[in-house]
């Protein structure tokens, strides 16, 4: 038992690209401390096993519900403004809809919320999103326990619902810490924000390049 878990940490240290001692040493445990995306890690860029993408460039979306921590055409906007980072830089585009039956649907739930992977509360895990696909797939769903802002004040909602977005499309995570993919949440500064290299490379290799 003690090897396996020797290994686990190795292979996370490996990944996050930190001194691969095995152990659970101060800089270890400060990274595992810090909130993160609630889908598991791999490295940079990756894609999601099988490489799930959607087979159209249209795509709709809707929200179950908004956060009461912003008002409702703020988080629309916000959104919007997410999905337009990967928009920008592919064929994609993105529509919102109220019909029942749209490809993404967005909800902020707390607790159990009727999925297998139930939020922890405040902290730690702050949202996750499915591959892209029928059912759920593509959806994302945000840790209401969270305290979601437009700033650095909280929880960003811009950075965060665009990292989602990217599982949602059939990105994975990175290794490399300067990626929106990236697993752990840092705050950047959001004012004309445009997608890191590593992450453009890995969408349009899925999707191809914006004409």
């Amino acid at each position: 038992m003690k090897n396996d878990f020797e290994e686990k940490i190795k292979e996370m240290q490996r990944f996050f690209r930190l001194s691969v001692t095995g152990s659970l040493n101060s800089e270890t445990i400060n990274l595992m401390e810090k909130p993160r995306c609630g889908v598991p890690d791999v490295a940079a860029f990756q894609l999601l096993p099988g490489k799930p993408k959607w087979t159209k460039n249209e795509l709709t979306y809707r929200f179950v519900n908004y956060t009461p921590d912003l008002p409702v055409n703020t988080v629309k906007r916000i959104i919007q403004r997410a999905f337009n980072v990967w928009s920008d830089v592919t064929p994609l585009e993105f529509r919102r809809v109220n019909s029942r039956n749209a490809d993404i649907v967005i909800q902020f739930a707390y607790r159990y919320h009727g999925d297998p992977f139930p939020f922890d509360g405040k902290g730690n895990v702050l949202a996750h999103a499915f591959a892209p696909g029928s059912g759920t797939g593509g959806d994302v769903h945000f840790d209401e326990d969270e305290k979601w802002s437009t700033n650095e004040l909280g929880i960003s909602l811009f950075l965060v619902a665009a990292h989602e977005l990217g599982h949602s499309l059939g990105l994975d995570h990175s290794s490399d810490s300067s990626a929106l993919m990236y697993p752990y949440y840092t705050y950047v500064n959001t004012i004309n924000y445009s997608l890191p290299y590593d992450d453009v490379q890995g969408i349009q290799s899925l999707y191809g390049k914006r004409q």
